[in-house]
């Protein structure tokens, strides 16, 4: 496996990896309506894109398939960490995980935080992040249950 930088022309890849990861294993967490307002078969691709681009995630890649990718912002956020469907309980996201922190060491940060799918809860929980704050945000009109979630980190000295 390797874990490399995003590069354009990575997009659709991406997308595959969040469409599969969302209707193949978040669908055990999430009802299908929760599932189709979260990753929609009409999804706005350009901002999605978009989306991807401004944060330049970490690209996880087995014999070149793109199967996982995270991204880390400068404030320690973690916007998007996903793996794909196809490819669960392999070690991807523990990979994705080590290098956001080799990344987050790099910058200085003192916490990294995210809002985190039921699904993915137990992942971070194992990786040293606890619940902040249980979130409903909507989409497309559908409520979809979340946490904040946070980890504070070594400072480094």
């Amino acid at each position: 496996m390797e874990i490399r930088r995003f590069n354009s022309g990575d997009e659709a890849a991406l997308f595959r990896v969040f469409f599969t990861s969302i209707h193949e294993v978040a669908s055990k967490d999430y009802s299908s309506e929760q599932i189709e307002a979260w990753a929609p078969s009409d999804f706005d691709m350009a901002a999605w894109a978009d989306r991807v681009r401004k944060n330049q995630p970490f690209i996880a890649e087995i014999d070149g398939e793109v199967v996982g990718y995270a991204d880390v912002r400068s404030d320690g956020h973690i916007d998007q960490f996903y793996v794909s469907g196809l490819h669960p309980r392999q070690g991807i996201g523990t990979r994705l995980m080590a290098r956001i922190h080799d990344e987050a060491k790099s910058l200085g940060l003192v916490a990294l935080t995210s809002n985190v799918s039921k699904t993915a809860e137990p992942f971070f929980a194992l990786h040293g992040f606890h619940v902040v704050e249980r979130r409903f945000p909507v989409r497309r009109g559908v409520m979809l249950e979340n946490a904040l979630m946070r980890k504070a980190l070594p400072v480094a000295g």
